[in-house]
């Protein structure tokens, strides 16, 4: 039961970038299309599942003065992989998606879930809790991606051929350059709170409070120090 919440708990109430509001930069940059931001959310999903585990099950053996550089070291051996085998089967998609593979190595997301859950719970809920973000955060971009590409494009790529083209002949431009990434995503997240605070009235619950986002609050560490 515990694993299953821990799952939903990544997934939805603390989605990475919906409500966290974390790992913005891939975020802003790679969801100009669908099939980008599956790979992206996919890549990141392998990482966190894969270093959760690893750091879950060594986090005894870790010494306290060092296990922030550990840690980096282990996402870095799963960026690594993740990237070589982008490279060697996905060619296209490793083009496309450039420095960002590698740039999940300080994805804060990744580290994050690493010090705040991973070294402190089991391998279990750790696999639980990697698997939970890392689907809200491909999930979440996933959203953005589709919204964009169908505003800018007027088309979907879901992957490699499969594609929706020509859904409608006046596609905005602006929605696939950052400065639309930004105004678009802000929308998203303004809907997100929105359905959030309207199912909280239809359950005779107060409106959830916004996420403070500053380090005496933050919501990766426990007690907000």
């Amino acid at each position: 039961m515990k694993m299953l919440v821990t799952f939903w708990y990544g997934i939805f109430k603390n989605n990475p970038i919906f409500r966290l509001v974390l790992g913005l930069c891939p975020t802003l940059a790679v969801t100009t299309s669908l099939e980008n931001s599956l790979g992206m959310g996919l890549a990141a999903t392998f990482v966190l599942v894969c270093s959760n585990v690893l750091i879950s099950f060594l986090r005894k053996l870790i010494p306290a003065a060092v296990h922030i550089p550990c840690y980096i070291v282990i996402i870095a051996t799963f960026v690594t992989a993740v990237d070589l085998l982008m490279k060697a089967f996905l060619p296209a998609l490793s083009d496309s998606l450039g420095i960002f593979i590698p740039l999940i190595v300080v994805n804060c997301i990744i580290l994050g879930r690493a010090e705040a859950f991973a070294s402190k719970n089991g391998v279990l809920l750790s696999l639980a809790d990697g698997l939970g973000s890392g689907l809200g955060f491909t999930l979440a971009l996933a959203f953005v991606g589709t919204v964009r590409e169908l505003l800018g494009s007027g088309s979907i790529t879901i992957w490699g051929d499969l594609a929706i083209k020509n859904i409608y002949d006046s596609p905005v431009t602006l929605a696939i350059l950052p400065a639309g990434g930004f105004v678009i995503l802000g929308l998203l997240l303004a809907l997100v709170n929105f359905i959030a605070a309207w199912n909280a009235r239809c359950h005779g619950a107060p409106p959830p409070l916004p996420v403070n986002l500053d380090c005496r609050h933050c919501t990766m560490c426990p007690n907000g120090k």
